[in-house]
């Protein structure tokens, strides 16, 4: 069973890994349109981890 902290780490694993292997994200200064998308997620699931730590 995954946990919300190993979900966490994996979504935020995902975007490291794009974000040191894109191209586009290496060349310039804004994101692209994946970056934005695995960032969002590991957001989400950030979120997720502290309103399950709150209750």
């Amino acid at each position: 069973m995954t946990t919300q902290s190993d979900t966490v780490d994996q979504a935020r694993a995902n975007y490291e890994q794009h974000a040191g292997t894109c191209r586009q994200c290496y060349v310039d200064t804004t994101p692209c349109p994946v970056s934005k998308h695995l960032l969002r997620i590991y957001n989400n699931a950030r979120r997720t981890q502290a309103g399950t730590a709150r209750r």
